[in-house]
């Protein structure tokens, strides 16, 4: 029986807003939210809402939510105990001061309590902040230049993969190696190994549009030795894995302890914190070897909803439910695509999943990618077709079968197309 394509929804006001949006905003809106990493013409460009496990666009279409805002929304959307503690401290007490409250003892000592690495924090605002203050400070530490990195670490000068508006000489000193390729970081210190002051790496490889690999046995542990051996500091970097792999991080999922590791995104359900956490002796160049400072570091607010985001996932055990429901959906999605004959196949792990579609010499898999989907926005499910998904706690087990669901018709309309 033949699958018919779902009908197309109504963008319009969201077509609207983004015109409008081009003579106001570069492009409309910025970096990896703007139409072409979608699929231009169906997916919305302006949301309107959100709650739980879902959101709402302009024109009034729900979607199942499984890109999370990138990774921040591990509860769900307005979880109203985050939120209500956030507006407690705004009525009450207030957030952006002089001096830091003592939200910021209570913060660092709960993540000293749970992440292997920690011994010393310092809290700042995006992913970006953190791993550049990690590089700054060990930087500081070793006394050398050399980085060598393996991942996505943020948009700032040393690390952003276009390079547009930097001088080479800002990045001369970063050297890339690939996830689960110990010989070329080995060939990296064979190189530089007087210079290297230190290897950052996602310890789960999760490289824009490509498959997710898991760390490869003793890559990790690969790694760990060659920083060590040469005196370079090992960072973890844990923005999208933190608080989501297990409340330690990946690095206690994996059983391998950094010297530094960074957290953000989940840790605070969607409000902007992140975290330097490290060796004490090495956190202590934070302590006036190098500057590290903002007027927005301090504010509490954030500080409030990472406490009470923690408290909920280890009241509800809710990485557990994540775990338990991902998994349904990562088996759920190759079942359908092993019965289909389909070419794509299903990476990553339970909490982050991903579909990627096998490369041909005629380049049908982009369109069969763009089909795929189109359909599944249609049917509304929000997933990217470059990036992969995520599960929070408030999918529930229906969400996931209708997602698996969902995903069979597109699998089917695309192939028959």
């Amino acid at each position: 029986m033949q699958r018919q394509a779902a009908t197309q929804l109504d963008q319009s006001k969201s077509q609207r807003l983004y015109e409008e949006a081009q003579g106001l905003v570069p492009g409309g809106v910025l970096g990896i939210r703007r139409p072409y990493n979608f699929v231009p013409g169906e997916y919305p460009i302006f949301i309107q809402s959100g709650q739980g496990g879902r959101v709402t666009d302009v024109d009034g279409n729900s979607y199942l939510d499984l890109l999370c805002s990138y990774g921040p929304i591990i509860l769900g959307h307005r979880e109203s105990e985050v939120d209500e503690a956030v507006i407690e401290q705004i009525r009450e007490h207030g957030f952006c001061f002089n001096l830091a409250q003592s939200w910021q003892n209570r913060l660092a000592s709960k993540l000293i309590e749970l992440i292997p690495s920690a011994e010393s924090v310092c809290l700042v605002k995006t992913g970006s902040d953190a791993t550049t203050a990690a590089i700054r400070i060990a930087r500081a530490f070793t006394g050398k230049t050399k980085v060598f990195r393996c991942g996505y670490h943020g948009w700032h000068d040393w690390c952003v993969e276009q390079k547009g508006g930097i001088p080479e000489k800002v990045y001369e000193d970063v050297h890339e190696f690939h996830y689960n390729q110990l010989d070329e970081l080995e060939a990296l210190f064979g190189q530089h190994s007087d210079s290297a002051a230190a290897v950052i790496v996602t310890p789960l490889g999760h490289p824009l549009a490509q498959p997710i690999q898991e760390p490869a046995a003793g890559f990790l542990e690969g790694v760990k030795s060659l920083a060590a051996k040469n005196g370079a500091v090992l960072i973890f970097d844990e923005i999208r894995t933190g608080f989501r792999v297990d409340m330690g991080g990946a690095q206690k999922h994996y059983g391998v302890t950094p010297d530094m590791s960074v957290f953000g995104k989940a840790m605070a359900n969607g409000y902007p914190i992140s975290a330097v956490v490290g060796r004490r002796d090495i956190m202590e160049m934070a302590n006036g070897k190098i500057f590290l400072s903002s007027t927005f570091f301090p504010n509490s607010l954030e500080m409030v909803a990472a406490l009470k985001t923690i408290e909920i996932l280890e009241r509800e055990k809710a990485l557990a439910t994540i775990w338990q429901r991902g998994q349904v959906l990562l088996d759920g999605l190759t079942q359908a695509l092993q019965e289909l004959d389909f070419p794509a196949h299903v990476s990553g792990i339970a909490p982050m999943p991903f579909i990627t579609f096998d490369v041909d010499e005629q380049g049908r898999y982009k369109k069969l990618r763009q089909s795929f989907y189109t359909e599944m926005i249609r049917r509304g499910v929000f997933l990217a077709p470059y990036h992969h998904g995520y599960v929070c706690w408030r999918h529930s087990d229906g969400d996931i079968q209708t997602v698996v669901g969902a995903a069979r018709e597109s699998l089917q309309v695309a192939k028959e197309a």
